[in-house]
């Protein structure tokens, strides 16, 4: 049921986001309250590199993040020690290329931004000058 209907779906959504095709993630263990078998897909991977993640996080500081409902900033705890960031989004309809009207899958997604910045300091510095609105403190 899922690997042969709602996976498609989910890809092709995510490679129109991001403009690459997603890798599958699969299970590598199996955990019976999540009723997952080793070896199932579990997600899809996306990872952007030099021009294609630049526009990426362009995109969701200056487009993504406005059209969220009730956005107040992100948390300063979305940045780990070693300066990554983490995003979530509970739907991705805020993605303008996405006509609500033809998707008939419904899904989350999660962006991580990994700096070559190691320290949390520096990074989120970095992040400020990039633009990324972070919550008053």
């Amino acid at each position: 049921q899922f690997e042969e209907k709602i996976l498609p779906e989910v890809e092709k959504e995510l490679a129109l986001l991001t403009g690459q095709k997603p890798a599958r993630r699969i299970a590598k263990k199996a955990i019976a309250g999540f009723k997952t078998r080793m070896g199932d897909v579990i997600g899809l991977q996306v990872t952007l590199r030099r021009k294609k993640m630049n526009n990426f996080f362009e995109k969701i500081i200056r487009v993504i993040l406005p059209r969220v409902k009730d956005f107040r900033g992100i948390d300063m705890h979305t940045v780990d020690t070693h300066g990554n960031l983490n995003i979530g989004f509970r739907e991705y309809a805020v993605f303008p290329e996405i006509i609500l009207e033809k998707s008939r899958v419904n899904f989350g997604l999660q962006v991580t931004c990994v700096p070559r910045i190691k320290i949390r300091e520096n990074a989120i510095d970095f992040y400020r000058s990039a633009g990324v609105p972070f919550k008053k403190s």
